[in-house]
Order: C-alpha cells, then sequence, then structure tokens
C-alpha cells in the first residue's frame, strides 16, 4: 500500500539532510511503532523552534542516540501532528510542505490551518530564519 499525502498523492520525500522521518527513512510515513505520528512535513523556523522548547519539546540540541542532529531554521523535519496544532494555536507554526504530510495529520489539524502554512522549499532557506 502506498502511503498519500493531505493533497491525495503519493507521500513524497520530507527531508534527507537531516534525515528525518519517525524511521529516519526522510519520509513522513508512520505506523504502529509511531506513537506520536511524525507526520506534517515542516520547514522549521526560529519561532518554531523556540515554542517547541518552551513547551518541553527541544529539537535544537543534538540526540546522537536517537540519530537526531539538533535542527536549524530552514531543516525540513517530520514533526507531530499534536506539537504542529499547538504551535499553530499559540501562533508560532512552522511552514509545511503538503506533498510531504501525511494524510494521517489530517487526524488532529484541519487541511486548511495546513494549507495556511503551505510552502513550496527555495533552494535558499534563508528567509525561514526568522
Amino acid at each position: 500500500m502506498t502511503d498519500r499525502n493531505v493533497l491525495g498523492g503519493e507521500l513524497e520525500p520530507c527531508g534527507i539532510d537531516p534525515l528525518t522521518g519517525f524511521y529516519r527513512d526522510g519520509s513522513c510515513r508512520t505506523g504502529p511503532e509511531d506513537g506520536g505520528r511524525h507526520t506534517i512535513c515542516a520547514v522549521v523556523t526560529s519561532a518554531f523552534l523556540e515554542h517547541q522548547r518552551g513547551i518541553g519539546n527541544d529539537l535544537i540540541t543534538p540526540i546522537p542516540h536517537y540519530s537526531f542532529p539538533g535542527l536549524v531554521p530552514g531543516d525540513r523535519w517530520c514533526v507531530t501532528a499534536l506539537n504542529w496544532l499547538r504551535a499553530h494555536e499559540d501562533g508560532a507554526a512552522a511552514y509545511v510542505v503538503l506533498a510531504s504530510t501525511h494524510e494521517r495529520a489530517l487526524e488532529v489539524v484541519s487541511l486548511a490551518a495546513l494549507r495556511d502554512h503551505a510552502v513550496d522549499v527555495p533552494p535558499d532557506p534563508g528567509p525561514f530564519g526568522g
């Protein structure tokens, strides 16, 4: 069975540098082992990273044991739908790559909210720093 994105198409890769995904395969696919549902392909910003740190989800500090390099603004990363929604409600949502966001994210977040933050990732992610 092919994983689908929130637009109904085939799920596209989210990011390989750093290598993202619950399964560390570059994709925001999910399964029974992924209790947090890392289904949203986010292009993280400083505001999102600080928000996540503030709620106890430090995405900045590397954790080598989990193959987690630590993130910087502009990185593409599969984030949990619940934490993205919380950031959205608090005005700090990260940008979203819809074609790389798994359809199961829609069980938690509306397509309208995701579309409000949709972005095509440019070659230079520098503008995402603020």
